[in-house]
């Protein structure tokens, strides 16, 4: 079955669905996105992503496009038409076509919005939270307003490339003090040598992520100690387990960083515990 995509509010063949040349998520990266996951044909954490993409859309001054009531039908109806039972939907919407020019355009500029899914193994996800996964370090390199989910990722290219030539799964940054902020595109997590759980907090630019933040809730839920503070990567290596979190990997175990093993080398039980725990309130809770 070929793919279909959604834009500027018709749905096309998705290998001929395109934009103009001078759309300004094409020249400047000008422009937001959202990633859900879909279990069983509905999405996951809705309400989060929802209300992230509205608040990105507000620090960049672009026009929200569509009530969440349309861009709801839009979404699961890209959904349908692609037959998605598990995957991804993902969503962009930037400031729309217009002259090459750096200032905003005429404020009558409709944004651009293309929506497009595809089914993900489940079975290569499970096999490889079952065993645990790599990660190595970089720098971060990143602008001042990660807060923001725009589409401006080359920095988070370099360093997810960077991990894949030295075999690993994920890039962790690390900030002038040596202290990890989080993943090319994940939250990273540890629980460290005494024994408690922690990832940065939010306010150190980072991304707000809305699996990170599910997670948080059953972790208050669970009466599972916190600790929201910055962590090295001499802390990381020297943690009982570590983790990190996303839309497309939930909760993925790394056994090890920088070629050094994290505790035992095999995924640690708040690790496997948190992972069924957000994967069956996802499901439950999808729309």
């Amino acid at each position: 079955m070929s793919r279909v995509a959604y834009v500027n509010g018709t749905y096309q063949p998705h290998g001929e669905a395109s934009i103009h040349v001078e759309d300004r998520g094409f020249q400047f990266a000008d422009g937001v996105y959202e990633v859900w996951s879909v279990f069983n044909g509905r999405m996951a954490d809705f309400d989060g992503h929802m209300t992230r993409l509205h608040r990105s859309l507000n620090e960049l001054r672009i026009d929200i496009p569509m009530s969440v009531e349309s861009l709801t039908r839009v979404l699961k109806e890209t959904i349908r038409r692609n037959r998605v039972k598990n995957g991804i939907v993902y969503l962009q919407v930037t400031r729309g076509t217009a002259r090459r020019d750096h200032p905003f355009p005429s404020p009558d500029t409709p944004p651009s919005v293309i929506v497009t899914s595809r089914s993900v193994s489940t079975t290569r996800s499970e096999a490889q939270a079952a065993k645990g996964v790599a990660v190595v370090t970089q720098p971060d390199i990143r602008w001042g307003r990660c807060d923001i989910k725009t589409v401006g990722l080359l920095a988070n290219v370099l360093a997810k490339q960077a991990a894949r030539e030295r075999g690993a799964y994920e890039a962790w940054m690390v900030d002038e003090m040596g202290l990890v902020t989080e993943g090319s595109s994940t939250n990273a997590w540890i629980v460290d040598k005494h024994g408690r759980l922690r990832t940065r907090d939010t306010q150190a630019n980072i991304l707000k992520g809305i699996t990170r933040t599910a997670i948080m809730d059953l972790i208050a839920s669970e009466n599972i100690e916190l600790d929201e503070r910055p962590f090295s990567v001499d802390d990381a290596k020297e943690a009982r387990e570590a983790f990190f979190t996303a839309a497309g990997a939930f909760v993925m175990p790394t056994i090890s960083i920088d070629g050094v093993k994290i505790g035992d080398g095999k995924p640690g039980p708040i690790t496997t515990k948190l992972r069924t725990l957000y994967l069956d309130r996802a499901k439950r809770d999808a729309v």
